[in-house]
């Protein structure tokens, strides 16, 4: 199993990034998907997930407005779009699959997690 995520990288605030988790050795249209973000010094926050087919969106507040989470089943890839980025978006953002929706939300009880990508917003 590998989820590998990229796109990260410096961007300024009030720009733009997206980021790709391309996954591989799992069914990928069979489990939900979630980005999870951590900044320094800072404990795990859910940012967004996604359902396996695509059919539901969830964001966290912090995001809502500013970020879209999208799936590719055919490539077996997740994105996140992120606009109008802060500095308090600054963190390594993790793309994640889990199996059943009520732990969409909660990072420690996803299946698989891939290695992360850094994302720093600073002038």
């Amino acid at each position: 199993v590998q989820l590998v995520e990229s796109g990260g990288g410096l961007v300024q605030p009030g720009g733009s990034l997206r980021l790709s988790c391309a996954a591989s050795g799992f069914t990928f249209s069979s489990y939900g998907m979630s980005w999870v973000r951590q900044a320094p010094g800072k404990g795990l926050e859910w940012v967004s997930g996604i359902y396996s087919d695509g059919s539901n969106t969830y964001y966290a507040d912090s995001v809502k407005g500013r970020f879209t989470i999208s799936r590719d089943n055919a490539k077996n890839t997740l994105y996140l779009q992120m606009n109008s980025l802060k500095p308090e978006d600054t963190a390594v953002y993790y793309c994640a699959a889990w199996s059943r929706i009520a732990t969409m939300t909660l990072p420690y009880e996803y299946n698989y997690w891939g290695q992360g990508t850094q994302v720093t917003v600073s002038s």
